[in-house]
């Protein structure tokens, strides 16, 4: 499992603190077991926002099909191929 990023973290953390505190003021509870009710839900939904935001765009290119590579252009007078230049990486070569 991959490690949460700082801002998974930070969404998580806000959302349990203001879902709890929202939670507290609008069912006016003061009994332990309603607090702790409240507590395990606010948990419960911090951790479904953490899990759910977005990760940066690594993971997004991963999925996507690779970009097409540029054609290469003619050699010019300029740019003159290299003694290896036809050779394949692996194969031995034919030269003496």
């Amino acid at each position: 499992m991959p490690r949460p990023t700082a801002a998974q973290l930070a969404y998580g953390t806000a959302t349990v603190v203001c879902s709890t505190l929202v939670m507290l003021l609008l069912s006016g509870t003061t009994a332990g077991l309603g607090i702790a009710v409240i507590g395990i839900a606010a948990l419960s939904l911090g951790l479904l926002v953490a899990v759910t935001v977005p990760v940066n765009g690594r993971a997004a290119t991963a999925r996507t099909a690779p970009a097409p590579r540029p054609a290469t252009p003619p050699a010019t007078s300029a740019q003159r191929p290299g003694p290896h230049a036809g050779a394949r990486v692996g194969q031995p070569s034919l030269r003496r």
